[in-house]
């Protein structure tokens, strides 16, 4: 027996093939056309790209690996969250969709946080222009016409169900990214819906995303020589398959990732919403799990924006930062290239350097943007405890976690272990992909989501800890003197 994941992305999909036992046994993938931005900050796709390339990617599995796909019992799904894919009672889409990343919704999301002041405590986060529901109410204003037709919306991976399934289904923990959910409840809030003119007749149905969502349909098991009944199972958002994917599922575990922007994600308990620190608290992908997460925006791709300005790769500057290094020194990098998620909630922050001097070169320089990217991770950390979750220990994946420096660095900010996963694929292709071996065979989540295997383990140095917490008052301290000279 064999399970299939998906992982819906704007610039393409992956598919993989995992065993019963949960190892990778082949993948494919296939290119979708790259968003477009018809003005300054917005940022739409056609949703027949994703199903286009989903078709090409399992296409190509069947061909290549026909006994393994003639196995297959269970599919999960994951996507891109926060996508407005919006539906006539005919299923025909009426408008490209609107991205996470579009951000014309700005005044609209003022305007519903004015009309109601508990849509935080409902939600358990901030409106921002990269939810779902403040695009509806865009559309309610600027696109009347399309609006009254809208039957039903759905999140990108709902979409892509949609066509292999017949049925509006969707999972918990990408259901918390629209701004609809009651996300303790874990059910859709009629107030919310409201707010934005609509009803949970026009939202898909919702099941957690370890349980049977729906069964692919005929015409599909017979195209990739399947048999039997196929299970689809409820699948995650990405950064919830990407835990599932490295075995972040019970309280407390979570990851850093250190990519192009930043996450901080963390399992928990309970719902434990920080809307003043710019917390996302989001429903996991399993049943009675919750996970929160910080955000930051400019995560290796500070390290990039000094690689154009130097001229030095990515891969130099790390090298000769690490190869110089005897703890911090007088340069200060905030790293609000694109402004910041958490703890700012500001999109007009920009980046600066402080404490340059005659001595200052493109080694302190990139030293010095690394530690930035650190102390904003310290930023989310606190946060996060002000919610009152603990951190153990955090398996670092991502592009940034192949410098040892910038794990140190990370290590002593977070005072934490820093677990470097062996080699392997854990995205969120395979986090889908166990989701869909426990639908298929009802088996829990905690049997089938193990942790890899950890190839190093960097444990915080006492002494660095200690000079961070010095330099990172200072970082903290620069962020409202900044702001304050621009407004």
């Amino acid at each position: 027996m064999t399970y299939l994941g998906i992982d819906v992305g704007t610039s393409g999909v992956k598919a993989m093939l995992i065993d019963r036992e949960g190892r990778p046994i082949g993948e494919a993938t296939a290119k979708a056309m790259e968003p477009v931005r018809p003005q300054p900050g917005w940022s739409e796709q056609r949703p027949i790209d994703w199903w286009t390339a989903t078709l090409e990617a399992a296409d190509r599995l069947a061909k290549d690996y026909p006994k393994e796909m003639a196995a297959v019992r269970g599919i999960g799904l994951s996507g891109h969250m926060h996508g407005a894919t919006l539906l006539d009672r005919e299923d025909k889409v009426l408008r490209p969709c609107i991205l996470w990343n579009d951000g014309r919704s700005a005044a609209e999301c003022a305007e519903m946080e004015a009309e109601m002041p508990r849509l935080r405590d409902i939600a358990g986060n901030i409106a921002m222009p990269g939810f779902t529901a403040p695009k509806l109410a865009w559309v309610r204003k600027h696109e009347p016409e399309i609006f009254e037709r809208i039957a039903k919306v759905l999140l990108p991976k709902a979409y892509v169900r949609l066509l292999l399934t017949g049925e509006y289904v969707e999972d918990m923990s990408d259901a918390a990214g629209t701004l609809w959910l009651d996300v303790g409840k874990r059910d859709w809030s009629d107030e919310l819906l409201a707010l934005t003119g609509l009803t949970r007749e026009q939202m898909p149905r919702l099941v957690e995303g370890s349980e049977r969502s729906a069964a692919l349909k005929p015409e599909f098991v017979n195209r990739w020589g399947m048999s039997g009944e196929v299970v689809v199972a409820g699948g995650a958002g990405d950064n919830a398959a990407a835990a599932c994917g490295i075995g972040a599922i019970r309280p407390g575990e979570g990851f850093v990732s250190l990519g192009t922007s930043g996450v901080l994600f963390v399992s928990n308990d309970r719902f434990r919403p920080n809307t003043e620190g710019a917390v996302h608290a989001f429903c996991h992908a399993i049943p009675d799990t919750w996970h929160q997460m910080g955000v930051i925006l400019s995560a290796t791709d500070s390290l990039n924006w000094l690689s154009r300005v130097t001229g030095q790769t990515p891969q130099e500057l790390s090298a000769a930062a690490e190869a110089r290094f005897t703890g911090p020194r007088e340069e200060i990098f905030l790293p609000y290239l694109s402004g910041e998620r958490t703890p700012h909630n500001n999109a007009a922050a920009r980046g600066s350097f402080i404490g340059l001097s005659h001595l200052s070169d493109a080694t302190l320089m990139a030293q010095a943007v690394m530690e930035g990217v650190s102390y904003a991770f310290r930023d989310c950390q606190r946060v996060l405890k002000d919610a009152g979750t603990e951190i153990g220990q955090l398996l670092a994946v991502g592009g940034g976690s192949k410098s040892t420096l910038w794990l140190k660095m990370l290590a002593a900010n977070l005072n934490c272990e820093i677990l470097l996963p062996e080699d392997g694929d854990y995205g969120g292709a395979l986090g889908v992909a166990r989701l869909g071996l426990c639908a298929a065979e009802r088996v829990s989540p905690e049997e089938v989501m193990t942790m890899p295997g950890i190839a190093k383990v960097i444990t915080p140095d006492a002494a660095l800890i200690e000079t961070y917490s010095e330099h990172y008052a200072r970082y903290r301290a620069l962020y409202p003197a900044i702001e304050e000279t621009r407004t």
